[in-house]
C-alpha cells in the first residue's frame, strides 16, 4: 500500500533519504522512515536494527529504528496546524526525540565508498567512474539548499582518491573519471590530483572531468590540463547577470574575473563554453535579465576574438525555486506567468548566435510547493499519482493540468506554499531537522541579502558563526587550494 498506515506486519518497511527529504512532510505519510544526513555509517547501523527485530511487531521495530540518530519515524509524531498555518510537530512517543539531528561523517576520508561501481549494459548519461573528492560548501549561497545541508566541509585526501580511481577503473573499464562535490575547485588538492590522475590514466585514453568551474585563471589551468586527455565543454557558473544581484545571492565573483577567465579559455583555444544562470531570484529586476543578455554577448564577443570559427555559447537558465533550509526560504516564488514572461523576454532580446536552454516553468512551480510543503499535501500527491502522474521528471510524461485537478480536488491552494513572503516568526514543518546552521544565521542572511551585502567564505576571514562547527565537532577551515606546479 502506498499510504504507510495501511501496510500490514508482514510488509516491508519503505524507507528513504537523500537530500529532498530534509523536509519529509510532503512525503511522510507515504514512508516508515526516514535517514537524514550522510548513510555511510547511519544505514549500517538502522539495517543491523532492522535485522535485529525481524520478529517483533512492526510498531516495536519502529521505535527501535527511532533510536538511531538521524532516524525519523513520522507515524511516531503528530503535525498541528493554527489558522491554516503549521504550528508545530507534536512527538507521540516518549522515547522519540523532540528534534531529528542529521547525520555527520566525521571522517570522510575513510569513509566507504564503492570499489565495484555497477555497469548497466545499456548507454546512461553518467557513464563514468566517480570521484567524491570531498562534501560539504562554505562559500555560502544564499540560493543554495545543498550548501547549507551537507555542511561541514570535508575532504578526502589525494591518495585516497587515486586509489580509489584505480579501483573504479579496474572493475569497471569505464574511459572517464569525474570529480565530484559542490565545488571540486575548493578541493585543496585539486591540483596535485587532476594533475596525477592526467598522469596516471592520460596515455590510456581515460579522462578525467570536473564540474562546473569557478571564475577564475586556476580552474582555466585546471581545464587545460584536462583536455590533454579529452575536449570537452568548458562549463562555468555566474548564476547571475549582474554584481547587484551576485551579492543579493552571495555569489562572490566579479564580472571583471569571468571575462579575464573566459579571455584565458578562449587563447588556450576552448571552442565551446557553457554558462549556468538563474532567473526569479529575491529581488530581482528588469536590468538583472538584461544583465545576463549582456554578459552572453560580450563572451561570444570576446571568443570571436580569438577564433577563426564562432565559437558556441550555450546558457542553462534555471527558475530559482526556493528552498527549506536555505536563506530564501522566507521569500516567494515566482509564479508560472512570471517565469514565462522573463524566457520570452530573453528569448526576444537574445543574441544571435548564443543557444538559450530553459528549465519548464510547471515543474518548477510544482517543485516549489512540494519543496516547501507539509503533510497536508500528500493526499493531493496520492491523487495525482491515481490520475496517472508518473515519471514527473521526464517532460513527455508531465501532466500539469492533472496536479492542479488533484490540488483542486483536495482543497488545496497550491499558491500558499509559493507564492507569500513568510515573516521571520513562522515555524516551519522542516523545522525539527536539526541541521547545525541554526536558524537565526540563515534569517540574518535573507536580511543581508536585502541589502546586497555579501558573506566571506569562512575559509579566507574566519568563523561566521553559522553554528555548524560547534554543532557537530568539526571544523570547516580548509587549506588553500593548490597550483598545478605544487
Amino acid at each position: 500500500p502506498a499510504w504507510s498506515k495501511d501496510r500490514s506486519e508482514n510488509q516491508p518497511l519503505v524507507i528513504a533519504g537523500g537530500p529532498v527529504v530534509f523536509n519529509p512532510e510532503p512525503f511522510a505519510d507515504f514512508f516508515d522512515a526516514f535517514l537524514i544526513g550522510d548513510g555511510e555509517e547511519a544505514l549500517p547501523e538502522l539495517l543491523d536494527i532492522c535485522f535485529a527485530t525481524r520478529e517483533l511487531p512492526r510498531q516495536e521495530r519502529l521505535l527501535a529504528m527511532a533510536q538511531v540518530e538521524g532516524v525519523y519515524i513520522p507515524s511516531f509524531y503528530q503535525p498541528e496546524y493554527e489558522e491554516g498555518a503549521f504550528k508545530k510537530l507534536v512527538p507521540l512517543a516518549a522515547e522519540v526525540p523532540g528534534r531529528i539531528k542529521k547525520r555527520v561523517v566525521t571522517d570522510f576520508d575513510q569513509a566507504y565508498f564503492p570499489k565495484s561501481p555497477i555497469v548497466p549494459y545499456m548507454n546512461i548519461v553518467h557513464d563514468r567512474a566517480v570521484l567524491e573528492v570531498m562534501r560539504g560548501c562554505q562559500r555560502g549561497c544564499r540560493f543554495c539548499h545543498a550548501g547549507i545541508i551537507y555542511r561541514p566541509a570535508r575532504e578526502k585526501k589525494v591518495e585516497t582518491l587515486r586509489r580509489q580511481a584505480e579501483e573504479q577503473i579496474k572493475s569497471s573499464g569505464y574511459e572517464e573519471v569525474s570529480l565530484t562535490s559542490l565545488s571540486s575547485l575548493d578541493y585543496s588538492g585539486i591540483g596535485s590530483l587532476v594533475k596525477n590522475l592526467v598522469k596516471d590514466y592520460g596515455s590510456c585514453g581515460i579522462g578525467v572531468s570536473l564540474p562546473s568551474l569557478r571564475v577564475d585563471a586556476f580552474s582555466i589551468d585546471l581545464a587545460n590540463e584536462v583536455q590533454k586527455v579529452r575536449k570537452t565543454t568548458l562549463t562555468l557558473a555566474p548564476e547571475a547577470g549582474t554584481q547587484r544581484m551576485r551579492d543579493i545571492i552571495n555569489k562572490n565573483i566579479t564580472e571583471e574575473q569571468l571575462f579575464a577567465a573566459v579571455e584565458g579559455a578562449f587563447k588556450s583555444g576552448w571552442q565551446a563554453i557553457k554558462l549556468y544562470f538563474m532567473f526569479g531570484l529575491p529581488y530581482e529586476t528588469e536590468d538583472d535579465l538584461d544583465g545576463i543578455i549582456s554578459l552572453l554577448s560580450q563572451v561570444k564577443s570576446i571568443g570571436d576574438r580569438y577564433s577563426r570559427r564562432p565559437v558556441e555559447i550555450k546558457a542553462s537558465i534555471a527558475n530559482y525555486v526556493p528552498k527549506a533550509h536555505t536563506p530564501f526560504q522566507w521569500y516567494r516564488q515566482n509564479s508560472v506567468e512570471e517565469f514565462e514572461n522573463k524566457r520570452h523576454y530573453m528569448l526576444k532580446n537574445r543574441r544571435k548566435g548564443i543557444k538559450l536552454d530553459f528549465h519548464d516553468s510547471q515543474t518548477s512551480y510544482l517543485e516549489g510547493v512540494i519543496a516547501r510543503g507539509d503533510r497536508r499535501i500528500a493526499p493531493a500527491i496520492f491523487k495525482a499519482w491515481e490520475y496517472g502522474c508518473k515519471f514527473d521528471g521526464w517532460t513527455e510524461y508531465f501532466q500539469f493540468d492533472k496536479w492542479i485537478k488533484a490540488f483542486d480536488d483536495c482543497q488545496i491552494d497550491p499558491d500558499f506554499y509559493t507564492g507569500r513572503i513568510r515573516e521571520r516568526q513562522e515555524v516551519f514543518p522542516w523545522d525539527f531537522i536539526d541541521i547545525g546552521v541554526t536558524k537565526d544565521f540563515l534569517y540574518e542572511e535573507y536580511e543581508k541579502a536585502l541589502d546586497e551585502a555579501v558573506t566571506i567564505d569562512c575559509r579566507h576571514e574566519g568563523c561566521n558563526d553559522c553554528g555548524i562547527c560547534s554543532g557537530f565537532g568539526i571544523n570547516m577551515e580548509i587549506e588553500e587550494g593548490e597550483d598545478l606546479e605544487d
